[in-house]
């Protein structure tokens, strides 16, 4: 229970820290090309979590961790590829739709991370989780349209959709790598995505942002990208991606009360309608994870009692029992039920 605790808090404060990066990303795209803002605020994701690694491991607070192999290398090119992708596609949406809208359609990253994690990765999905996701589906819809000509997509909110599909597969990429070194996962992350989005954006016609612009980039990409990233990763080696991704949600929420705050920005009705079933849904997701996570690890110490010739003596053992339970109803994965395994020493990764 203390290591999901834990979790739980990481994950938390990566939603936070997220949560910064759209309103104050609005305000800087007023001067910077959005492929530019997407390639700085990544390579300052790299740079600042690859100068933290190395200070933090010549103090000795951080020993040598798992680095990644040839056999991880698919997964960490298509996570690359895919923060190439998300972050232009989230950038160019932000400065079409509100801040706020913006924020808000986050939230269907958990419905493609969720699904993904059903199909591929075979975790749980509940009847709960199920209808937090149709839910979400539900207010992106509301929210992907204009409010005076219904059937008019906004063409904003469809970039930031196409953005959080790209980091719902990559969350699960992610996902794959988690046992590893953090620090190296966003380190190359950062650095790479980064460095391909400046291509893209010198080969499309960008400029190159004022030094001052380009530092305050590197900043929020630190903050919003780097450590919020950091930090997710280390959530999911203990709640797995679609679960991360249920306490990750409040970003969407911490987002629109930045956007409001910093941008003085007012939403129509027809947001506060999408805002009401998104935060039922997010209800529904958390209640659905804190229901789920039950650690019981018992420990019984007996003895055994031994003959050896006219010699007797005792030796006492130590048993710790791990428990299996379902919750509910289970679904099939290869014609076998899945379960919900409670071993403190067990991780899905």
């Amino acid at each position: 229970m203390k290591k999901n605790k834990i979790a739980i808090s990481f994950a938390l404060l990566a939603a936070g820290l997220y949560a910064l990066n759209i309103p104050i990303a609005k305000i800087l795209l007023e001067g910077i090309g959005p492929t530019m803002m997407a390639s700085f605020l990544y390579l300052g994701a790299g740079i600042g979590l690859f100068i933290v690694g190395k200070v933090v491991y010549i103090s000795g607070l951080r020993k040598d961790k798992k680095r990644l192999t040839k056999k991880e290398l698919p997964f960490t090119i298509a996570m690359v590829a895919l923060d190439i992708a998300a972050p232009i596609f989230l950038m160019v949406g932000i400065t079409i739709t509100t801040s706020a809208n913006a924020s808000l359609l986050n939230n269907f990253e958990i419905v493609a991370t969720s699904l993904i994690a059903l199909l591929f990765f075979h975790e749980t999905v509940s009847k709960k989780l199920w209808s937090a996701i149709i839910l979400i589906t539900v207010a992106s819809i509301i929210l992907g349209f204009e409010g005076k000509n219904s059937f008019v997509l906004n063409k904003g909110s469809l970039f930031v959709l196409m953005a959080t599909i790209c980091w719902g597969v990559e969350n699960n990429c992610t996902r794959m790598l988690s046992n590893k070194d953090t620090v190296e996962i966003v380190t190359i992350k950062g650095i790479f995505s980064g460095l391909g989005s400046l291509l893209v954006a010198l080969v499309i016609g960008e400029s190159i942002p004022e030094f001052v612009d380009i530092i305050k980039v590197l900043l929020l990409g630190f903050i919003a990208y780097g450590l919020s990233i950091h930090f997710y990763i280390l959530a999911q080696k203990d709640l797995g991606a679609a679960k991360t991704s249920s306490f990750y949600s409040v970003a969407p929420f911490l987002g629109v009360a930045f956007s409001m705050i910093i941008l003085k920005e007012s939403p129509d009705l027809k947001f506060y309608i999408a805002l009401g079933i998104m935060m039922v849904s997010t209800i529904l997701m958390i209640g659905d994870t804190i229901y789920l996570q039950h650690d019981h690890d018992h420990v019984h110490i007996h003895d055994h009692l031994h003959r050896h010739g006219d010699f007797e003596h005792r030796h006492p053992h130590e048993h710790h029992h791990a428990h299996l339970h379902t919750h509910g109803e289970t679904m099939e994965n290869h014609g076998h039920p899945i379960e919900e395994w409670t071993d403190h020493d067990h991780h899905q990764y």
